[in-house]
């Protein structure tokens, strides 16, 4: 599924945060972990003066010796790991070694070396999940409390579902990582009251309509969600089935309510539209989330770069 990991790391600890799941993910799925530093200024300012050709050099043994020591940490837990240093801009290195070297997913922290800011992740992340041709993961950097890398476990994975097959891509991933001792997924289907604008309150023809729709709606989503329960294991699988009227806020809350270790969503659902990278839903779990996040890319390379011309287009 996954063969190789890219990891993004800038020597702070705040990006180490990814560290334990890395080895979580490598254990899981069998993939080799590919650890990226780059070398870059840090602000406009130094970029206005010449760069110290030495200095530069120190800094790039600094930081080969720095991710040689993560790979020995990584050996250590029996993870295969390589790693590069790269020159450029943090952002747009991480996109182009992943391309370059076919990477499936990026395992990337939401803050690093910049501090933990107002903002729910760094503007290198932001430019990160725009224009990476990957399925990421995203993991809410906080202050660490430097832990066993080797002793992370998802107790619980929360996987939503909105009947479409395109939101089932990640009902494979979610059953490698159950090869874990005590891992349990929690698959969603939230069936949404119709909206019905009006000016004034609705009839009581047009409540009866609603309800009709949403009883219906609910009984073809319990055959669903059985019938994509027996694709999974049974004793690690679950299922939840809620009537709301805003699909995300319920999941956010449910997220909380579950003490759910890890979300796992597809870039898209059941409206397939492409002209967005990712789903409103998608979206708003990489804005305001607060727990690790694991978005499966299902769209080809060249739709996502139409999508991407498309976001560039709009702009103008």
């Amino acid at each position: 599924m996954f063969d190789q990991i890219l990891v993004p790391l800038d020597r702070s600890s705040l990006a180490e945060c990814v560290l334990p799941h890395a080895v979580a993910l490598a254990h899981s799925l069998g993939a080799q972990l590919l650890l990226l530093h780059v070398l870059s200024l840090p602000n406009a300012q130094d970029r206005l003066r010449a760069v110290d050709a030495l200095e530069w050099q120190l800094r790039r043994a600094e930081a080969e010796n720095y991710l040689k020591g993560v790979c020995t940490r990584m050996a250590e837990t029996g993870v295969s790991c390589t790693a590069q240093v790269r020159d450029g801009d943090a952002a747009e290195q991480i996109v182009a070694c992943a391309n370059e070297e076919g990477i499936g997913l990026v395992l990337i922290a939401s803050h690093g070396q910049s501090g933990i800011s107002a903002w729910h992740i760094s503007s290198v992340v932001q430019k990160v999940i725009s224009r990476a041709h990957t399925s990421l993961m995203i993991i809410r950097a906080v202050e660490p409390d430097q832990p066993d890398i080797a002793s992370l476990r998802y107790r619980h994975l929360l996987v939503p579902l909105d009947g479409s097959a395109r939101a089932e891509c990640v009902l494979p991933l979610a059953a490698a990582l159950t090869r874990a001792p005590e891992t349990q997924i929690l698959l969603t289907h939230l069936v949404q009251r119709p909206e019905m604008p009006r000016r004034i309150p609705l009839s009581r023809e047009d409540s009866e309509l609603a309800d009709r729709l949403v009883e219906r709606n609910f009984s073809e989503a319990e055959a669903y969600l059985k019938g994509v329960r027996g694709q999974l294991p049974s004793n690690t699988t679950e299922t939840r089935l809620q009537i709301t009227d805003q699909v995300a806020d319920s999941l956010h809350d449910l997220v909380e309510q579950a003490d759910i270790d890890l979300v796992l969503l597809c870039a898209h659902g059941y409206s397939g539209k492409m002209r967005w990278l990712y789903g409103s839903v998608v979206a708003s779990f990489i804005l305001y989330g607060s727990s690790p996040l694991l978005i499966f890319q299902d769209a080809p390379l060249e739709q996502n770069a139409a999508s991407m011309g498309n976001q560039e287009n709009s702009r103008r």
